[in-house]
């Protein structure tokens, strides 16, 4: 019979490392989405006031930036959680924002075009579904995008590249779809467990998926799209 030999010491700390990793991003994020949260706790109906919790939902979109960092990290071998987060944070604040709330306000639109009291809002209920999906696969593709520390250039001209990309590989963009909302829905159904244990590998996860998405126009890959695809990002002058 053959001894299986003991893992070597490389293996058992890069596995407590991603652990703690995974751990502490869950903290950050938390705090980062307290206002949020603590507005999810107190009010019993958040759907009857659902303008207010779009508007508080905008916390979220530097948080994710933070944990895309703290990931970022951790693939380059670091394990310092707290100065990845915000540093990200900090750095990806203006632009996150800005893609979120614009994310925000279309989905929101086609969310009320299709509960319209209107004989076409039933009809057309599969166009708006498709599109608000591929809002949010890319809203989500530029967080990814703007956490890359070597992405410099300006949001306008990340926008084509991200929306030909995720059209592209759009079943990997619609797992992302579906990893988020088991994200959410655990979190919703089970806020302990879902902030403090299942919410950072779902989240690495979907950047892993996004980064694939995104290989063509990553830093150093310098390699095109397509000949028909629009242009790899510019770095301004």
């Amino acid at each position: 019979m053959r001894i299986l030999r003991p893992a070597r010491q490389e293996t058992y700390e890069k596995l407590f490392g991603a652990v703690y990793v995974g751990l502490m991003t869950n903290v950050l994020l938390a705090l980062a989405c307290a206002p949020l949260l603590a507005a999810l706790a107190i009010v019993r109906d958040p759907s009857a006031s659902w303008p207010f919790f779009v508007m508080l939902s905008l916390v979220c979109a530097p948080a994710l930036a933070g944990a895309f960092g703290c990931f970022a990290a951790l693939d380059e071998g670091s394990t310092d959680v707290g100065r990845a987060f915000w540093r990200t944070y900090r750095r990806t604040a203006p632009r996150a924002l800005a893609v979120w709330a614009a994310g925000a306000a279309a989905v929101s639109v086609l969310a009320v075009d299709t509960a319209a009291p209107t004989g076409w809002g039933p009809v057309l209920a599969p166009f708006y579904s498709t599109a608000g999906a591929l809002v949010i696969a890319v809203v989500i593709t530029l967080v990814v995008l703007l956490a890359e520390p070597a992405v410099t250039v300006r949001l306008r001209e990340l926008v084509r590249p991200c929306l030909y990309l995720v059209a592209r590989r759009w079943y990997l963009a619609a797992a992302n779809l579906v990893v988020l909302g088991l994200a959410v829905t655990v979190i919703l159904v089970k806020p302990v467990i879902g902030l403090l244990v299942v919410c950072s590998p779902l989240l690495y996860a979907v950047w892993a998926t996004t980064r694939f998405i995104l290989a063509p126009i990553l830093p150093g890959r310098p390699a095109p799209i397509s000949p028909a695809s629009p242009d790899r990002p510019r770095s301004p002058r």
